[in-house]
């Protein structure tokens, strides 16, 4: 599953690179909202899987509903005249390196588990 995770992120960024795509420029603050909340969705996948609770389900939406809040908080927040995006950095960003620190946590225990296996034969 973790292949796939990485064959799809190397996969999407070549598409990126290579495709000539273009957005306005007005809609490039939402985008990178959404984009937040996605890599947010994306780490915590890696964390679930690490830790065996990988649902691919659960994983599906919440990357579709967290991008899709995070998109809108920003639009609503121009529209009002209030820095609502500032919600969606702090929630996403603030998980999105909670997770990344459980992520690194559990890989030293599992090569720390591996290495006293073997030490011990």
């Amino acid at each position: 599953m973790l292949v796939a995770m990485v064959v799809g992120l190397v996969g999407g960024i070549l598409l990126g690179f290579s495709l000539d795509i273009s957005y306005p420029t007005e809609y490039s603050f939402y985008i990178t909202m959404g984009l937040l909340a996605a890599i947010d969705s994306i780490v915590g996948a890696a964390r679930s899987y690490l830790e065996g609770k990988y649902n691919n389900l659960i994983f599906i939406t919440g990357f579709v509903t967290n991008a899709i809040l995070a998109g809108l908080l920003a639009y609503l927040g121009d529209r009002l005249g209030v820095p609502l995006y500032y919600a969606a950095i702090f929630v996403f960003g603030g998980r999105l390196f909670q997770n990344l620190a459980v992520i690194r946590r559990l890989l030293i225990d599992k090569i720390l588990t591996k290495n006293n296996s073997i030490a011990k034969k």
